[in-house]
Parts: structure tokens; C-alpha cells; sequence
């Protein structure tokens, strides 16, 4: 299976080499995962925030878009651009997963809607409630925790949206269009030490409340693992799973 990763950012430089860049989180996770589940992959990025696209969308047997500090809702050409690409790969059917960044332009690109929330910036580790199970998820799931980083949120899905999971901070967390979308508000490729580097630069936007907390959730559980193992059986296909 093919997959491309569509960046829309990159990791600030003073933490790649750390934790490296966004293309090579999502790469590290979904090979770990796909290994697991006996798929092979090949994965290929796209700088899309630069305008770097397939050549068509065929090109690939999936795609995943990665977060971004950009909001989905900036008047700037190449978010324009990737909303429609996203529409193509909607018309076409084929499988598309956004994380964060593209999880909220995905949403917007097919008829919901984006803005900047008044719950305010959401960051550390945070806790899902499933409200329906897919057929690429764990069975029996009743939550699952990931890393956030994120103001906007997604206030109204598209029309033939399902909603899976939630929260009392972001109602609508994970949501599919049929086989072929699934969006995810939080950041399965992020880890514990990274959340923290990301708390610590912006300690003074955040504030006090909101830092500690965050600093604090980073004792919690984490289901980066079985999140991205979704996130693989979702693009090999309800029909090979």
C-alpha cells in the first residue's frame, strides 16, 4: 500500500533533532503500526504547504494530511489548493485521513465548518469518549487518549459526517465519511516529550491554568499505538480488513 503524507507544516528547527519533522512522526507510527498488522507500506511525502502534489490523485493508495499551525480558515492560496485536492480525493473515493490541521480543513473543504473556540487552547494529553465504533477501531472501545495541540475546532461537521468520538473540551474529536474519510482531532504521531517541548514554547500564550494542566496530563495513559493502527486499517479498506 501506498500512502501519501501531505505536510501542511514543519516541526519548529530547534526540535527536529529531537523529534524530527512531521512527515517522519507520521511515517515512525504508521510503519510501527502497519508492521504490526502484517501490511507493507510505502509512504511518500508531499510538501503541500510549498504547492508539492502527486502527479495525479491516483498516485496513491491513501493520503494523510498532518497538522499545521496554520488555521484552515487563512486566506492563503495553498490551503485553498489542498482544500481542492481534498475535494478530488472526495469525489473520487479515495481513502483520506486528516490529523489536527487535517482533520479541521477536511471538515471545512466538505461542507462544515471551522473556527478559533472559546474553550481556548487544548494541549497535554486528552481523553475521547467513543460515541460509535468503526469498523476500523477496537472492538468494545469506550475511550481513547491523545495528544493535543490545538485552539480551532471543528463546530459543525459535514453533512454525511458520523461522528465516533468526543469530548466536553472538543465535541467533535473523530469523525468518518463513509470508507474513504476519517478525521482525527488529535496527534497520534506526537509523544509525551514533544507535547512538553511544544507547552514550554508557548508557556506565555497559554498560561499558567492552562500550561500546568496540560504539563500534568502527560502522566496519563496514551493511545498513540492503537489509534494509528486505525488510522493503517482504515486506508487498506473495510473490504481487506
Amino acid at each position: 500500500m501506498k500512502i501519501g503524507i501531505l505536510q501542511a507544516d514543519s516541526v519548529l528547527p530547534q526540535f527536529q533533532s529531537a523529534h524530527g519533522n512531521y512527515p517522519q512522526m507520521i511515517r515512525r507510527i504508521l510503519e510501527a503500526a502497519a508492521s504490526a498488522e502484517g501490511i507493507e507500506i510505502s509512504v511518500i511525502n508531499f510538501d503541500v504547504e510549498h504547492g508539492e502534489y502527486p502527479d495525479s490523485p491516483d498516485s496513491c493508495d491513501g493520503y494523510v494530511i498532518t497538522g499545521s499551525k496554520k488555521s484552515v480558515y487563512d486566506d492563503e492560496p495553498w490551503i485553498h489548493e489542498l482544500k481542492t485536492f481534498v475535494r478530488k480525493l472526495d469525489s473520487r473515493r479515495i481513502r483520506l485521513v486528516g490529523i489536527c490541521f487535517g482533520h479541521q480543513l477536511i471538515a471545512e473543504a466538505l461542507g462544515g465548518r471551522t473556527i478559533g473556540a472559546e474553550a481556548g487552547w487544548g494541549v497535554g494529553i486528552h481523553d475521547y469518549e467513543v460515541i460509535e465504533t468503526g469498523w476500523f477501531m477496537s472492538p468494545g472501545t469506550e475511550h481513547f487518549s491523545l495528544v493535543v495541540s490545538h485552539k480551532d475546532q471543528v463546530v459543525d461537521l459535514p453533512e454525511d459526517a458520523t461522528l465516533l468520538a468526543g469530548s466536553a473540551f472538543c465535541p467533535n474529536s473523530l469523525f468518518t465519511i463513509g470508507e474513504h474519510v476519517l478525521a482525527v482531532q488529535g496527534h497520534p504521531e506526537f509523544s509525551r516529550s514533544y507535547s512538553a517541548d511544544l507547552m514550554h514554547w508557548r508557556k506565555d500564550i497559554l498560561g499558567p491554568e492552562t500550561y500546568d494542566k496540560g504539563i500534568a496530563s502527560l502522566e496519563n495513559p496514551l493511545s498513540e499505538k492503537e489509534v494509528a493502527t486505525w488510522i493503517i486499517r482504515f486506508l487498506w479498506g473495510a473490504e481487506n480488513v
